[in-house]
């Protein structure tokens, strides 16, 4: 580790005056991070963490979860699990992924849970900011592109984010972004984010469609989020459901998949592969 540290470290406060300079500043109050006293801080990060490219690496970051978003005629549905892990560890089941940015506009969390708490908090700020400047509501657009921008600006020095913008608002109609750590932004009709988007991914593309009605709309975001907690070892805990419309978003439930797993399986039959029946009943039948 001191071998790495040294490669990617300069003698920033050698100089006597240099080191007075720096000790004798006081704290701003903007919200820019200090970094670290070296010269590439984030080739440094990336030589510690990046285990793609080296196995041995001393910090493996991993990260689960399971968010969740589409556009249908009566809105966006936005949907996420509640497991936070840290490595094989499960950290909680009650993490709420959904963050309320304002009353008509939502963002979800995947990666990591304090920047994604710290930045749509932070854009919630934003967003606040520009109604009381403008006198109107910032569209969701505009919205994502504070986001992209702010997140861009610490491209390559470790924050750890994927999240979805949703709205509905008169000038643009319902309105999805995603936008990543690394600055980019989309817009699309559905995304679906974390490790268990494939999961998620399966049942959306079987059965979404554009006409949904709202009832449909919110099952199939349950059902999707209930796949991917079913197979996905860092999702699970509770199904956090929400239907944002012009009118502002409505929150549906903060839901336990277990017994939403089994009344699915009973009543529809679903899930083939969890017997119901126990082992011991099988052999004293037969």
């Amino acid at each position: 580790m001191d071998t790495i540290i040294a490669k990617y470290s300069t003698n920033a406060f050698e100089e006597e005056e240099e080191y007075n300079a720096a000790t004798a500043s006081k704290p701003t109050t903007d919200l820019s991070f200090s970094l670290p006293p070296i010269s590439q801080p984030s080739s440094f990060l990336r030589s510690v963490t990046d285990d793609a490219a080296n196995p041995d690496v001393p910090i493996k970051i991993a990260h689960g979860t399971t968010t969740l978003a589409f556009r249908f005629q009566g809105g966006i549905i936005v949907a996420t699990d509640s497991r936070a892990t840290a490595g094989n560890w499960i950290a909680s089941q009650t993490v709420k992924k959904v963050i309320e940015i304002n009353d008509k506009m939502l963002g979800t969390m995947a990666g990591g849970a304090a920047d994604c708490q710290f930045w749509l908090g932070y854009l919630g700020m934003e967003c606040r900011l520009h109604e009381l400047r403008h006198k109107r509501r910032i569209t969701v657009a505009a919205a994502s592109k504070i986001l992209s921008n702010i997140v861009y600006s610490y491209k390559g020095m470790g924050i750890s984010m994927g999240s979805m913008i949703a709205g509905v608002t008169p000038l643009e109609g319902p309105a999805l972004y995603y936008v990543d750590s690394d600055g980019t932004r989309l817009q699309g009709d559905l995304f679906c984010v974390g490790s268990g988007q494939s999961f998620a991914y399966g049942v959306l593309d079987a059965e979404y469609k554009y006409d949904l009605s709202v009832e449909d709309a919110l099952a199939l975001g349950s059902r999707s989020i209930l796949a991917a907690t079913h197979r996905d070892a860092y999702s699970g805990g509770y199904i956090n459901l929400y239907h944002v419309k012009e009118e502002g978003w409505v929150k549906h439930g903060f839901s336990d998949t277990h017994p939403i797993f089994w009344d699915t399986k009973i009543k529809k039959g679903e899930f083939s592969n969890v017997n119901t029946t126990i082992v011991g009943e099988k052999a004293e039948k037969s």
